[in-house]
C-alpha cells in the first residue's frame, strides 16, 4: 500500500488528501469486500462452472436452442456437423467505480474536502479490486470532461484510477450533477455481473432513481454518500453569501437568526432522509462517510453488515 499511495498527488492544506489509511484497516477492508462478493464471482478461484465467459471448457455438438453466436466454426468445418463452444464462467471479480468530481465535491470545512474522502474510498476500493487479476473500470461525471474507462486487470486498472483522480480542479459550470446519465454509461458498459460502488454527495437532480433500480437488478450495488457538517448545519457566522459551486446561483443569508439556522437544519435533515429512502426502495445499500474523523473505519463497518 505504501507505493500506492506514492503514485497519489502531493497533499496540500487546500487539498489534503484522504488521510492515513493503515495496512490493518486495508487488510479488514479487503476481507468485508471479499465477503461481500462471494457468490457474485468465484472471484479468486478457478471456476468449474459453465456459462458466460471466454475461456473454453468444451467444444460439443449443436443442439437446438444454442446461441448460433458460440458456433465453432473450425471444428465445424472439420468434422461436417455443427459444434458449438461451452466457456467457463468468468472467475475474475469485476468491479466498477462511479465517481463524482462535480465541483460540489470540492467542498469542505472539516479535516478535508469531499473530493478528499471519496479519493480515498476509491483509492482502497481500487486496491482491492484489482488483486489477484480482479478488473476495475471507472466511470466520472460532474465536470467538463467526463471519463469511462474500461475493466482493466492489475496494476493497470489501478494505474488508470489513480490518472483519473490526479485530474486538476475543473472549474467549468457545467450545472447541476446528472447521476442518472453517469449511471446509465455505467450499465451499458458492465456486462458481466460486477460489484458497483457510487461514490457521490449526492446532490442535484433525483434524476437517478431509474438507472440505479437499472442498475441494482443486475449488479451488487452500494452506495458511498460523502457529507461535510456544514451542509446540514449553519454557523453562526453573520451575513453570508452561499453559493451553489455548480450553477453560480447565490443566496444572502443573516445567520444569526436562529429560526433561519433551525429551518435550515430541519430542511437538510429532511433532504436527506428522502435520499436514504429513494436509495433503499432500490434495493442498493447506502453508507454515509463524513469529511470530519475517520471515514475509513465505518466504510468497513459497513460493508461486514449482510444484507438483511
Amino acid at each position: 500500500m505504501s507505493r500506492l499511495l506514492e503514485l497519489t498527488r502531493a497533499t496540500s492544506p487546500a487539498q489534503p488528501g484522504p488521510g492515513p489509511m493503515p495496512e490493518a484497516l486495508l487488510h479488514a477492508l479487503e476481507v468485508s469486500v471479499g465477503r461481500r462478493v462471494q457468490g457474485l464471482l468465484a472471484g479468486d478461484y478457478r471456476s468449474t462452472v459453465h456459462g458466460d465467459g471466454t475461456e473454453l471448457a468444451q467444444v460439443r455438438p449443436y443442439a437446438v436452442g444454442d446461441d448460433v453466436r458460440l458456433i465453432e466454426w473450425n471444428v465445424t468445418a472439420r468434422t461436417g456437423d455443427a459444434h458449438v463452444r461451452v466457456n467457463l464462467a468468468d472467475r475474475v471479480l469485476a468491479s466498477w467505480l462511479v465517481l463524482d468530481t462535480s465541483a460540489s465535491m470540492r467542498f469542505g470545512t472539516a479535516d478535508r474536502r469531499k473530493a478528499d474522502v471519496a479519493e480515498g474510498v476509491a483509492i482502497a476500493v481500487g486496491h482491492i479490486a484489482t488483486r489477484r487479476g480482479n478488473r476495475l473500470g471507472i466511470v466520472t461525471f460532474g465536470d467538463a470532461d467526463p471519463k469511462a474507462l474500461p475493466l482493466r486487470q492489475g496494476r493497470a486498472g489501478l494505474i488508470g484510477l489513480l490518472a483519473a483522480l490526479r485530474r486538476g480542479p475543473d472549474d467549468a459550470r457545467v450545472g447541476p450533477t446528472r447521476l442518472g446519465e453517469a449511471l446509465d454509461r455505467a450499465g451499458a458498459l458492465a456486462r458481466q455481473r460486477a460489484l458497483v460502488v457510487i461514490v457521490s454527495d449526492f446532490r442535484g437532480p433525483l434524476d437517478w432513481r431509474r438507472p440505479l433500480l437499472r442498475l441494482a437488478g443486475r449488479h451488487d450495488v452500494v452506495a458511498v454518500e460523502i457529507r461535510d457538517p456544514r451542509e446540514q448545519a449553519l454557523p453562526n457566522l453573520g451575513e453570508l453569501w452561499l453559493v451553489d459551486p455548480e450553477t453560480g446561483r447565490q443566496l444572502r443569508v443573516d445567520t444569526r437568526s436562529a429560526r433561519l439556522r433551525e429551518r435550515f437544519s430541519q430542511a437538510a435533515a429532511a433532504e436527506r432522509t428522502e435520499l436514504a429512502r429513494e436509495i433503499a426502495s432500490v434495493g442498493v445499500r447506502h453508507v454515509v462517510l463524513s469529511t470530519e474523523g475517520d471515514w475509513l473505519r465505518p466504510l468497513i463497518v459497513f460493508l461486514r453488515r449482510r444484507r438483511s
